[in-house]
C-alpha cells in the first residue's frame, strides 16, 4: 500500500476518539485514588514503628553512639537527640497508620531521613545493598563484591551451601543513603497528598469540622 493511499485525517481522528476513551477509563480510575497514599502509610508505619522500638530497647548504645566522636556520630546532646528521634518515629507510624495528621507528621519524618542520609549513609553511596555493576556501583561495592564471592567459594567447600542459602541469598550491606532517600520521597508525596479519601482519620475529621 501506498503512503498515499492512506487517510491520516481518518486515522488522527480514530486515534483522537482512542484517547478520549483511553481517558475517560482512567477517570473512573481515580475512585481508588485513596489506595496510593493508604499504602504508603501502610508500608512506613512499621518500618518507622520498628527504627523507633528498637532505639528505645537499645537506649544507652544508640546514645553512645550518636554522641561519640570516634566511631559514632559526634552529635551534641546524644540523649536529647535520641529521645527525639525516637519521639518522632514511633508518633510517625502511629499517625500514619491510623492517617491523623499525616501531612504534619511528614516534616519531622522526612528532617530525620534527611539527617540519618547525611551522617549515616553518606559516605557509602548511593546502594543500600552492594552490587557489583550498575550506574550505582562504586570501588567500594565491587571490593564489596570480591571479598562475598570470596565468602560463598569458602562456604560452598566447607558447609551445606544449599541449607544456608534456601531461605535468602548472602549480600554485603552496603548501608548506603537509597533506602533513607527512598523513604524520604515517600514521605514527600504524603505530604502533598495527606492522608487520603475515606481510609484516614484526616479525610473524616476534615469533612465533619470543615
Amino acid at each position: 500500500m501506498n503512503i498515499r493511499d492512506i487517510d491520516f485525517a481518518a486515522l488522527i481522528d480514530r486515534s483522537v476518539v482512542l484517547c478520549r476513551e483511553i481517558s475517560r477509563w482512567l477517570d473512573k480510575v481515580k475512585g481508588l485514588d485513596f489506595l496510593a497514599p493508604l499504602l504508603l502509610r501502610l508500608y512506613l508505619a512499621p518500618v518507622l514503628w520498628m527504627a523507633g522500638t528498637k532505639k528505645i530497647a537499645n537506649f544507652s548504645s544508640t546514645v553512645d553512639w550518636f554522641g561519640n566522636t570516634d566511631w559514632g556520630l559526634g552529635m551534641p546532646l546524644p540523649w536529647l537527640m535520641v529521645l527525639l528521634t525516637i519521639m518522632v518515629e514511633i508518633l510517625g507510624a502511629l499517625f500514619l497508620l491510623f492517617g491523623f495528621g499525616v501531612r504534619l507528621i511528614s516534616l519531622p519524618l522526612m528532617v530525620v531521613m534527611v539527617v540519618a542520609a547525611i551522617t549515616v549513609h553518606w559516605q557509602y553511596g548511593w546502594l543500600a545493598i552492594a552490587g557489583d555493576s550498575g550506574l550505582f556501583a562504586t570501588d567500594r561495592t565491587m571490593a564489596a563484591m570480591e571479598r562475598l564471592e570470596q565468602a560463598k567459594a569458602i562456604l560452598q567447600q566447607y558447609g551445606d551451601y544449599n541449607w544456608l542459602t534456601e531461605k535468602g541469598n548472602f549480600v554485603v550491606l552496603n548501608n548506603g543513603i537509597e533506602f533513607a532517600a527512598t523513604y524520604f520521597i515517600m514521605l514527600l508525596v504524603l505530604f502533598f497528598m495527606g492522608g487520603g479519601r475515606y481510609v484516614s482519620a484526616d479525610y473524616w475529621l476534615t469533612r465533619k469540622y470543615y
